[in-house]
């Protein structure tokens, strides 16, 4: 089964880890690993702001470079819900793109989705030891219905307890331009949703999104909590001790 690796531009530039950790879980799982070198953005910075122009020509870019793949996978709900939700809607009544972005979002999915309902990966490397609480970043929950998947990986950790947070599905505050725009806004939900953190007394919170993780990891530092780990949960499966 050969899979096109999704970096993702955050993953790329702020914690290459990540796409590390999501190769090693998908070769676990069997799979051959390809990722594109001349892979960049898949548009969704300027679908979100209304820019559709920037957004189709990054669009047949990714489509071009990921079509000959059985399937696409990213380390990141929003980016996956990007191909597999809205590609199609950039090439309204277009034919030959539109038929190949319905067909690329048919075979792309976010990583834990894809290792849980298609790879049926059976264990996983990491060897974490501790209590950990899990938050549902906001695209992957509601564009693709990811919520049990990142659990059911977690709990083939022997040594993890999944402890959940109250208000696991509320908004961390990032998303994207919205903690620019609304910055005291952002802030206000980043503050609630690190509080829910602590009262769930978990040594480290897991998500699937980074851009979630920047702004729960710079929350919890600058309330002083420099201890709490704040890790994708690519990282978390593949943890070595």
């Amino acid at each position: 089964m050969r899979v096109g690796l999704l970096v993702t531009c955050l993953v790329d530039l702020v914690r290459p880890r990540i796409g590390i950790a999501a190769v090693k879980l998908l070769e676990e799982a069997g799979c051959e690993v390809v990722v594109p070198a001349t892979q960049t953005c898949c548009g969704q910075p300027g679908w979100n702001s209304g820019d559709r122009a920037s957004a189709r020509l990054l669009a047949q870019k990714l489509i071009e470079e990921f079509e000959g793949c059985d399937h696409v996978v990213a380390p990141s709900g929003s980016c996956a819900g990007m191909v597999k939700v809205h590609f199609a809607e950039l090439f309204p009544g277009e034919g030959d793109w539109l038929e190949r972005a319905e067909r690329l979002a048919r075979k792309t999915y976010e990583l834990t989705d894809f290792l849980v309902s298609v790879a049926g990966i059976s264990r996983v490397p990491g060897e974490y030891t501790g209590t950990v609480t899990y938050h549902d970043s906001c695209s992957g929950l509601r564009e693709l219905g990811v919520k049990r998947q990142p659990r059911a990986l977690l709990a083939k950790m022997a040594g993890v307890r999944l402890t959940e947070m109250k208000d696991a599905e509320t908004c961390c505050g990032f998303g994207g331009s919205f903690s620019v725009k609304f910055g005291e806004i952002s802030a206000a939900m980043a503050q609630a949703k690190c509080e829910r953190v602590h009262e769930s007394g978990a040594g480290a919170v897991v998500l699937g999104d980074l851009g979630c993780i920047l702004n729960i990891e710079g929350k919890l530092r600058r309330m002083g909590d420099d201890q709490t780990l704040v890790l994708h949960v690519a990282e978390m499966l593949t943890w070595e001790r």
